[in-house]
């Protein structure tokens, strides 16, 4: 058993039947028993969108809400993915990065990991779907 990482793009999961075929990769995986851990991106489109609303209302936008504002657009795609692959029998949950114990040097924007405990990401959910925001 390998634990895989697969990172799908906003084009990739920019539509529903697109997030039910990426639904159907991850599935692959699962069935080979593999752990897999999922990063999906925003739909295509809806991380713009947000940023340009963020500059709509607040030229002088502070990094942090920018930071906020934009993760939204990751956490609709984690939970339609997670009950895609729940919906084919892939047992799964999606996580957002305060539920992982994840530390950055800076804003998350312009972050680099600097450290991650993989004991919270992989042994209590050894299965289909564990959505890490970064």
């Amino acid at each position: 058993m390998a634990r895989i990482v697969q990172k799908f793009g906003g084009t990739s999961v920019g539509d529903m039947d697109r997030i039910r075929h990426v639904a159907g990769l991850v599935k692959a995986e699962y069935d080979q028993g593999n752990e897999v851990v999922v990063v999906p991106s925003a739909m295509s489109g809806i991380t713009d969108g947000l940023v340009d609303s963020i500059h709509t209302m607040s030229p002088l936008h502070d990094t942090p809400e920018l930071d906020v504002v934009t993760a939204t657009g990751e956490l609709v795609t984690f939970v339609l993915l997670s009950l895609a692959l729940q919906n084919i029998c892939v047992p799964s949950l999606s996580r957002l990065a305060r539920q992982v114990p994840l530390h950055t040097a800076v804003f998350p924007v312009h972050a680099c990991i600097a450290a991650l405990s993989t004991d919270t990401i992989f042994c209590p959910f050894p299965f289909g779907l564990v959505s890490v925001l970064t």
